[in-house]
C-alpha cells in the first residue's frame, strides 16, 4: 500500500470505535495517532492517557500538554510508578516489559473508571524490529496498535505528520530516561534527575537530537553528526562541563559515532535476548 491507503486504512480502523483513550506520551508516533482519532471521531469522543514519572522527561510532559490543547482533547495524568518496581529498578533485559505491563494495567483501570472505551497505543510496523520487550506486554494485554495495524513505519509517520502539520514530525524518538542506562545498572530517583537536567541543557542549546547515556559518574553524549563540531565551541564546551558536573558527573565524554536511538541495544546478542 502506498502512504495514502495505509493513511485510509488508519482512518477506517479508529471509524470502527465509538471512544477511545489514546495511550499518550506526546512523541511522533502517540502524537500522529491522537490528531487521527480526533480527526476521525471528534475530540470529544478522545481521551488522550499520559504518565507522570521520574523516567518521563520535564520537558515532553509540558509538551504533550501543549499538543492535547491544541487537539482540543481532555488529557488525564497518570502516575505510573515504575520506580516501586524492583524489577523495573534493577534494570535487567525485561525491563522494559515489566514498565509497560504496570503502566498499561493502570491505564485499562482508568478506563474501566471512564466513559470512554478501547485502549490504543502508538506502536508502528519498525518497533517489531528492535528489541522491544516492552511489545509482549502490549500484545499480552491486547492492547490495539492501530499505527501497526494499517501498516505504518516509523518513515511513514514522520511523513504523514508532516502532511498533517504536526510540530512533532521532525522531533527526535521518544524514549523514557531509563533508556540510558547500561543494563545491569540500578536506576536511581537522583540519577533520573541528573539527566533530565543536562538534556534539557543540550535542548536550551539548540542541539536537536541528543541522548545522555549514564555510567555511574560519567556521561557519554550523543547528539547528531553534523552537530558534534558545535560541542568544540569553548564557550559552549566549558559550560557543558560544568552543567554535568553540576548534576553529578565526574566525567563527560562525547560519542564520535553520533547520537543513534536504541544504542544500549547494540551490544546485546541474539542469546541474551
Amino acid at each position: 500500500m502506498n502512504l495514502d491507503d495505509k493513511y485510509q486504512h488508519l482512518q477506517k480502523i479508529l471509524s470502527e470505535f465509538d471512544s477511545v483513550v489514546i495511550a499518550f506520551s506526546g512523541g511522533v508516533d502517540s502524537t500522529l495517532l491522537l490528531k487521527v482519532a480526533c480527526d476521525t471521531l471528534g475530540a470529544e469522543h478522545v481521551l488522550a492517557l499520559t504518565a507522570i514519572s521520574p523516567i518521563f522527561p520535564s520537558y515532553e510532559i509540558e509538551q504533550s500538554k501543549k499538543l492535547a490543547d491544541e487537539f482540543g482533547v481532555r488529557q488525564q495524568f497518570v502516575d505510573s510508578n515504575e520506580m516501586q518496581l524492583p524489577d523495573f529498578v534493577k534494570n535487567e533485559l525485561q525491563r522494559c516489559y515489566h514498565c509497560k505491563h504496570n503502566l498499561f494495567s493502570l491505564f485499562l483501570s482508568e478506563v474501566e473508571k471512564s466513559a470512554f472505551d478501547n485502549l490504543l497505543d502508538g506502536s508502528n510496523l519498525d518497533d517489531q524490529d528492535d528489541y522491544r520487550p516492552g511489545q509482549k506486554a502490549v500484545t499480552q494485554l491486547k492492547i490495539a496498535s492501530p499505527l501497526l495495524e494499517a501498516r505504518l513505519g516509523k518513515k511513514d509517520v514522520r511523513e504523514l505528520s508532516r502532511q498533517l502539520s504536526l510540530a512533532t514530525w521532525n522531533k527526535q524518538p521518544f524514549a523514557c530516561l531509563a533508556t540510558r542506562f547500561p543494563y545491569g545498572t540500578r536506576i536511581t530517583v537522583d540519577r533520573l534527575k541528573n539527566i533530565d537536567q543536562c538534556e534539557s541543557w543540550l535542548r536550551l542549546q539548540g542541539f536537536s537530537h541528543y541522548r545522555v547515556r549514564c555510567y555511574d559518574q560519567l556521561a557519554r553524549i550523543e547528539i547528531a553528526p553534523e552537530e558534534i563540531p558545535r560541542i568544540a565551541d569553548e564557550t559552549l564546551r566549558l559550560d557543558l562541563v560544568e552543567t554535568f558536573k553540576h548534576n553529578g558527573f565526574d566525567y563527560v565524554t562525547l560519542d564520535l559515532q553520533g547520537y543513534r536511538s536504541g544504542s544500549m541495544n547494540e551490544i546485546l546478542t541474539e542469546k541474551a535476548v
